[in-house]
C-alpha cells in the first residue's frame, strides 16, 4: 500500500462505507488492509470486469465514488459514471488502461490524491464543474 493511503482510508471510514473489490494480482491485499474498517471482496474466476460492475450495482452506484486503473475496472467505472456516481481513474505508478480512462469522469495520479478528493470534496467539485 502506498504511503498515506492507510491513514486516509481510516479517516474516510468515519463517515462512509468503504469497499475494496480486487483480483489481488500480487496476493497482498488482505494483509495490507488488515485493521482498516472496510469490506474486502476478492474476485475469483476470469470475468473480473463483470463481477466488479455487478458488485457496484448492488451497492447503488449513484451514491458511490469508484476508483480503478485496469481494464477489469472499465465496466464498473462506466456504470458509476452513467448512473450518476463519480468514476475516477487512478494511476499509482503502474499505468492506467485507456478503457479505464475513457469510462471515468476524471483522472488523477496517486491513490492518496484520489482519496483526498473524498476527504475534501471541493477539489472534485472544481474539477467536474461545467
Amino acid at each position: 500500500m502506498v504511503s498515506g493511503v492507510r491513514e486516509r482510508l481510516v479517516s474516510l471510514a468515519d463517515f462512509m462505507e468503504i469497499h475494496v473489490i480486487t483480483a489481488d494480482t500480487f496476493g497482498f491485499a488482505r494483509e495490507e488492509l488488515k485493521g482498516i474498517p472496510l469490506t474486502h471482496h476478492r474476485l475469483e474466476g476470469n470475468d473480473h470486469d463483470i463481477q466488479k460492475r455487478e458488485y457496484g450495482q448492488k451497492l447503488g452506484l449513484r451514491h458511490c465514488a469508484v476508483f480503478g486503473n485496469g481494464n477489469n475496472d472499465r465496466l464498473l467505472l462506466k456504470a458509476a459514471r452513467e448512473l450518476g456516481g463519480v468514476a475516477i481513474a487512478v494511476d499509482n505508478g503502474e499505468g492506467c488502461a485507456i478503457d479505464a480512462l475513457l469510462n471515468s469522469n476524471l483522472f488523477i495520479t496517486g491513490a492518496a490524491n484520489a482519496l483526498d478528493l473524498l476527504i475534501e470534496p471541493k477539489g472534485c467539485k472544481a474539477t467536474l464543474r461545467f
